[in-house]
Order: structure tokens, then C-alpha cells, then sequence
């Protein structure tokens, strides 16, 4: 699944599907769940070697998520216009990303997590170079990761946990000794489905 930067534009032009990815054991109990309105920043960059995607760290202090990998982003606040607004927003920042270096592409439909958010991926476009200033508050580490390894369904594995009384199915995405796991990877399999459909 290789792109240049107007096949990309193109087929995020299209419509995605109505719902999002879910494990069919536990949609209704993430739809009923997800209570608190929040986007990220999927964030592609060009570079000359082909697309890669930027990934954060969480910092190991952080109440919620702490150590995980995610994409810059967090709950939408009163004052933002627009999902797209709050993904831009959270980016610059956690990141130091400015909003005007980023060409969105298109969004997502909203993925519901069993912690209670309903996320709203935007998909942006970055051309290098990129000088970010991650928040050292929230983020341990700023890393990227090549597109077409994170679209191969060849490297989407299902896992599942106790978690309480019930068990949770997941997707995982392992990558030179990182894991990507949970919405973030779910997120990326739907971005896969919807750009190979």
C-alpha cells in the first residue's frame, strides 16, 4: 500500500465507514462507555524516503495512560470550534507541532474507548523539516514509525487480557521494540481498512 501525497489526498477524500473498528464482544459496552468528547492528531510526515507516522510516549507520571504510545491529542474543551481545532491544538501542545504546518487530510470516525472517551482521529499531512518541542510534562519521547509498516495488516495482531470480570480483545502493533496497542492501534487499522478499501 504505497502512496504519494495526492493518492493520499484522494482516498481520505472519500467517506469512511459509519462506525468505527470494535471487537463485536464489546461494542455496545464502548458505545455506552464513551461519555467524554476528544480528538487526536494522526500525524503523517513526507519524508523524501516515503510517509511515516509520528507516534508520542506518555510520560510515566500521567494519571491516565501513563508509558503508553498514543498520537498527540486529548479531550475537546469548551472553546474549541471543531474537532479538527482540538486535535490541532492538543498537538501544538504536547508536541509544539503549529497548527499551520499541518494540512488535514480528513478524520476518522470516532473510536470509543472502554475508558470512556470517544476519539475523533484527524489525519494531517507534514512536510519536514520538523523542530517540535515536546511538553516534558506529558511526553517522554517523539518517534516515527514508516506508514506502510503500520497499514500492513501483516503486522495487526490480536491480543486479549483479563481485564475485571470480562476479557478484552485488542490489536497490537510491534515495531523495533516498541508496542503500539489499544485505540491507537485500532485507529490505525481502521485508517488501513479505509485506505485499501
Amino acid at each position: 500500500m504505497i502512496f504519494d501525497a495526492a493518492e493520499l489526498r484522494r482516498r481520505l477524500a472519500r467517506p469512511a465507514a459509519a462506525a468505527s473498528l470494535y471487537i463485536s464482544d464489546d461494542r455496545a459496552e464502548r458505545e455506552q462507555a464513551a461519555v467524554t468528547v476528544a480528538a487526536v492528531l494522526v500525524p503523517i510526515i513526507a519524508r523524501p524516503e516515503g510517509f511515516t507516522v509520528l507516534f508520542t510516549r506518555r510520560t510515566a507520571q500521567l494519571k491516565s495512560h501513563s508509558g503508553q504510545i498514543s498520537f498527540p491529542g486529548g479531550r475537546a474543551e469548551p472553546g474549541d470550534p471543531s474537532l479538527q481545532h482540538t486535535a490541532l491544538r492538543e498537538a501544538q501542545e504536547e508536541i509544539g507541532l503549529p497548527p499551520a504546518r499541518v494540512e488535514v487530510l480528513g478524520q476518522m470516525p470516532e473510536y470509543n474507548t472502554r475508558t470512556g472517551f470517544r476519539v475523533t482521529p484527524v489525519i494531517g499531512l507534514i512536510q519536514p523539516p520538523l523542530e517540535l518541542v515536546p511538553d516534558a510534562r506529558e511526553v517522554d519521547e517523539v518517534f516515527e514509525v514508516p506508514l506502510a509498516f503500520v497499514l500492513d495488516p501483516a503486522n495487526h495482531r490480536r491480543e486479549s487480557r483479563q481485564i475485571g470480570a470480562r476479557m478484552a480483545t485488542y490489536y497490537v502493533i510491534e515495531h523495533q521494540g516498541r508496542t503500539i496497542w489499544g485505540a491507537t492501534a485500532g485507529m490505525l487499522v481502521n485508517l488501513s481498512r479505509h485506505l485499501a478499501a
